[in-house]
C-alpha cells in the first residue's frame, strides 16, 4: 500500500486531496495546526488516516515531527505541501507580509528540504507543491503573496534540476491553482471558481501522471501563458 502525507490538511485543496489519497487505498499522514479539524478528518476514515499536528513555521520540530508520520506509515512514497497563507495588503502591513513569507517560504523550503533529502536517501519518491498561478507577476494589493508564490515556483525548479543531476529518482510536482473555492480565494474579480473537488481531482490526475507542472483546473493555463506575455508597460498600470 503505497503511503503519503499531506502538509496543510484541515482545509481547503490539502483535504480535498487527503480524502481522494485515502479513497485509491493510500495511507495518508494528514497535518496541520488544528487538532480538532484533523481529528474529524481521521473520523472519517480511521483505517486511512495518521494525524499529526503542527505548524510549519514551527522549524526547529518539523523534521522530528516528520519523521515521526513517517515511522507510524511505515514509510513514505509521497509528501504533498499544501500549507500557505495569504491575505490582500494594499496598505503594506509588514506583519501580514512576515507572516505570508514566514509560511510560504521559510517553513515551505524546510518541508520541502526534509522531503527531498529523504527521497534522495531511499532513491525514490514525489514531492508535490500546491504553489499558484499568482506566483506569475507580480500583485499591487497582495505583494508578499505572490512573490512568495514565485520563490514556491523557481524553488521547486530547482530541487528539479538537482533530482535530475543527481538521477535521484525524485519526482517534483509545482501545482499552479487559479482560483478555488476555499479560504484563500479573496478579492474582487474573481472567475473560473473550481470547487475543491474538482480541483483535488485534477491535482490527483496530475499526481499520478507525474506531471512536472499543473495548472488547475487546466484552462487556467491560458490564463498563465496571457500573463507571462503581457507587457511591462501595460502590466505596471493593471
Amino acid at each position: 500500500m503505497r503511503k503519503a502525507i499531506v502538509i496543510g490538511a484541515t482545509s481547503g485543496i490539502g483535504k480535498g486531496l487527503a480524502l481522494t489519497l485515502a479513497e485509491h487505498d493510500y495511507l495518508v499522514g494528514i497535518t496541520g495546526r488544528r487538532t480538532e479539524f484533523l481529528d474529524e478528518l481521521k473520523a472519517q476514515n480511521p483505517s486511512r488516516f495518521f494525524t499529526k499536528t503542527f505548524d510549519i513555521t514551527d522549524l526547529h520540530n518539523i523534521a522530528t515531527h516528520l519523521e515521526a508520520l513517517t515511522n507510524q506509515l511505515d514509510g513514505l512514497d509521497l509528501l504533498i505541501l499544501s500549507s500557505g497563507t495569504g491575505d490582500l495588503n494594499d496598505a503594506l502591513d509588514f506583519e501580514i507580509e512576515k507572516r505570508t513569507i514566514d509560511t510560504n517560504v521559510t517553513g515551505f523550503t524546510c518541508v520541502a528540504d526534509w522531503a527531498f533529502n529523504y527521497f534522495q536517501n531511499q532513491k525514490s519518491g514525489h514531492l508535490v507543491a500546491i504553489s499558484s498561478v499568482g506566483g506569475l507577476r507580480g500583485n499591487r494589493v497582495a505583494p508578499a503573496y505572490n512573490a512568495t508564490k514565485a520563490y514556491q515556483i523557481n524553488y521547486l525548479e530547482g530541487l528539479r534540476q538537482k533530482a535530475t543531476n543527481l538521477n535521484a529518482g525524485i519526482v517534483i510536482t509545482d501545482v499552479r491553482p487559479g482560483f478555488v473555492d476555499t479560504a484563500m480565494a479573496k478579492g474582487d474579480g474573481q472567475f473560473w471558481v473550481a470547487p475543491v473537488e474538482k480541483a483535488s481531482k485534477q491535482i490527483f490526475e496530475a499526481i499520478m501522471k507525474k506531471k512536472k507542472i499543473a495548472y488547475v483546473t487546466k484552462r487556467w493555463g491560458i490564463v498563465a501563458a496571457i500573463l507571462k506575455r503581457i507587457p511591462r508597460q501595460i502590466f505596471d498600470k493593471m
